[in-house]
C-alpha cells in the first residue's frame, strides 16, 4: 500500500508531501481535572503551586527567588525565534483527578492508564526496568522501584515526595550547584513553577543492574510541563536512567522547560538516555547539566524529535582529574520544525576527556542546528576532546547549521573538531535500485546507515522507537 503512494522518480519522491502517522502520541484524553492555576505567571500562581503541594517554607523561598530572576532576564534571541511563545497563555500547574504516586497500575485511572499502555510503559517495566515513574501533566501518577534495590538504600522517588521525605539531600543539591536559576530565563521559570519529576540517590558502591525510567506525558492543551530530575550517583556507584517524553498535537502553544541535575561522584558511572518526542506545537526549552568528579564517567544519549522548536544543550562540567564525558545525540527536523541542539563540556581539571558525536537529519524545510561549546580552562593539562558533527539533508528547502565554539586556555591539550554536511544523491538511490531495492527502501537504508552508530548506544526499546519514528517521517501518506 505504501509503495503505491511513492512517486516513481526520485525528485518527486524527495519533494513528496509527508503525512506522518503520530497516532500513538497525538491521542489525548478528556481527563477530569482536580486542580489548576489560572493562566500566566506571577507571584500568586507560584504561591498557589507551593500551597497546593504543602511545601516547606525553604522551597517556597527558592521558588519566589527564581521568579524574581525570571522577571529580570530577557528571552534569548541568539537561537530559534521564540516571539510566538506567549507565556501569559500557558497553564503552569494542572493536577489530573488521579491518585498521586500509585504503586500499582490498577490504581491509575483507566483512561490515563490506557495512554501509558499505548506508550508501552507498563510492559517495559515488567521486562527490562528496575523501577518506573509516570507523570501526567503536573503530577506523578505512578512510581515504583524493585524491593531489593530499596533494601540497598537506593532512593527512587517523585521529586515532590523527595522534598518532604529527604529534605537535607534535596536542599544540598537542588538548583544551587549544578543548574542555578540565573543560568537563563527558562531555568529561572522552571525554578519558580517546577512540578513532579524524579529524585534518585544511588549509595556508595551500588551498581543498579537494570535501568530506572520515567515517562513524562503532557496531555492538556496550552500546558507547561516543568518536571525536575535530580540524580546523585555516589562514589563507585553505577546507574542507567531512561527518560521518555511526548504530547498530543494542539493548535495552541505548549512549553516544556524541565531541568535535569546530575551529580556523578568519584569513580561513579552514570548514563542518561532520553527520547523527546513532543508535538509540533511544543517549545522544548530544556536544561540538563552534570557535575563529574574524579575518575567518574557521565554519558548522555539523546534523541530529539517532534517539537516545533527545541533548544537543548546537555552540559558536562568535568571538575576533577580523570573525569570523563561522552555525548551522543540525534536530531530530526521536518516541516515546521527547528531543532537547535548540541553539547557543552567544561574541562576544569587535568587529564579529563570528552567526546561529542552529533547526527542530524532535516527534510521538507526542517532546520537542524548543532550549537556546542568546549572549554579547556588553564591547568587542564593532558585533557582531550573530540567533536564530530554529521548532518544529512533530504532536499534544497531544508537547513543544517553548525556553530561550534572552542575556547582553549591551556596549551597542553588535544582538541579535534570535524563536521560534515551531506545530501542524499540521486546516484546513491540509483545504485541501490540497480540492486533490486525500491526507492523508499533505498532512502531508509541510507538513513539507517547514517544513524546506526548512535542508535546502537540507545537501549533496545528506545532505539526501536527512534528508528521507527524516523521511518515514519520518511514514508509517504500511510493511509
Amino acid at each position: 500500500m505504501v509503495d503505491e503512494l511513492i512517486p516513481n522518480n526520485y525528485e518527486a519522491y524527495m519533494n513528496h508531501e509527508i503525512v506522518v502517522s503520530r497516532e500513538l502520541y497525538d491521542h489525548y484524553d478528556d481527563t477530569r481535572i482536580k486542580y489548576r492555576v489560572p493562566e500566566g505567571i506571577n507571584e500568586d500562581v507560584v504561591r498557589a503551586i507551593s500551597k497546593y503541594k504543602n511545601e516547606p517554607e525553604w522551597m517556597l523561598d527558592k521558588r519566589l527567588e527564581a521568579l524574581k530572576i525570571f522577571e529580570s532576564l530577557k528571552t534569548p534571541t541568539w537561537g530559534p525565534n521564540l516571539e510566538k511563545l506567549d507565556l501569559n497563555k500557558i497553564t503552569y500547574f494542572l493536577v489530573p483527578d488521579a491518585k498521586a504516586n500509585a504503586d500499582s497500575w490498577n490504581d491509575v485511572p483507566e483512561n490515563i492508564k490506557k495512554t501509558f499502555d499505548r506508550l508501552g510503559i507498563p510492559e517495559a517495566e515488567r521486562h527490562s526496568l528496575a523501577g518506573a515513574g509516570a507523570q501526567y501533566d503536573s503530577q506523578v501518577v505512578y512510581h515504583k522501584i524493585r524491593a531489593d534495590l530499596k533494601s540497598l538504600g537506593v532512593i527512587f522517588e517523585d521529586m515532590d515526595v523527595a522534598v518532604k521525605e529527604y529534605p537535607e539531600l534535596v536542599q544540598k543539591y537542588f538548583m544551587n550547584k549544578c543548574v542555578k536559576p540565573s543560568l537563563h530565563k527558562f531555568a529561572a521559570l522552571h525554578g519558580a513553577v517546577w512540578s513532579g519529576g524524579t529524585f534518585i540517590y544511588i549509595p556508595k558502591g551500588v551498581h543498579v543492574d537494570m535501568p530506572l525510567q520515567a515517562y513524562f506525558r503532557m496531555n492538556t492543551k496550552g500546558m507547561g510541563q516543568f518536571e525536575h530530575t535530580l540524580i546523585v550517583v555516589d562514589e563507585g556507584a553505577q546507574l542507567h536512567y531512561l527518560e521518555g517524553c511526548s504530547a498530543p498535537l494542539y493548535n495552541a502553544s505548549s512549553i516544556h522547560a524541565g531541568c535535569v541535575e546530575i551529580f556523578v561522584h568519584k569513580n561513579a558511572r552514570m548514563r542518561y538516555s532520553s527520547v523527546e518526542n513532543w508535538s509540533k506545537n511544543t517549545y522544548n526549552l530544556n536544561t540538563k547539566t552534570a557535575l563529574v568528579e574524579e575518575n567518574a564517567t557521565m554519558e548522555w544519549v539523546s534523541g530529539n524529535m517532534g517539537s516545533g522548536t527545541t533548544m537543548l544543550y546537555p552540559t558536562s562540567i568535568l571538575l576533577e582529574s580523570g573525569a570523563k564525558a561522552d555525548h551522543i545525540g540525534i536530531a530530526y527536523a521536518g516541516n515546521g520544525q527547528n531543532q537547535d541542539t548540541g553539547s557543552k563540556v567544561y574541562h576544569l581539571a587535568p587529564n579529563t576527556t570528552s567526546t561529542i558525536k552529533s547526527k542530524s537529519l532535516s527534510k521538507n524545510g526542517g532546520i537542524t542546528t548543532y550549537r556546542g561549546l568546549v572549554k579547556m580552562k588553564k591547568g587542564a593539562v593532558n585533557s582531550k576532546c573530540s567533536v564530530t558533527c554529521d548532518a544529512l539533508m533530504f532536499d534544497d528547502d531544508s537547513q543544517s547549521n553548525t556553530y561550534p565554539s572552542i575556547d582553549v586556555e591551556e596549551k597542553e591539550v588535544d582538541v579535534v573538531h570535524e563536521a560534515s554536511v551531506g545530501k542524499i544523491s540521486e546516484e546513491q538511490i540509483f545504485y541501490l535500485q540497480s540492486r533490486g531495492i525500491s526507492e523508499e527502501q533505498a532512502v531508509q537504508m541510507i538513513v539507517s546507515g547514517f544513524i546506526e552508530p548512535l542508535l546502537k548506544e540507545l537501549p533496545l526499546e528506545y532505539a526501536v522507537e527512534m528508528n521507527r519514528l524516523i521511518e515514519l517521517e520518511m514514508e509517504g501518506n500511510l493511509g
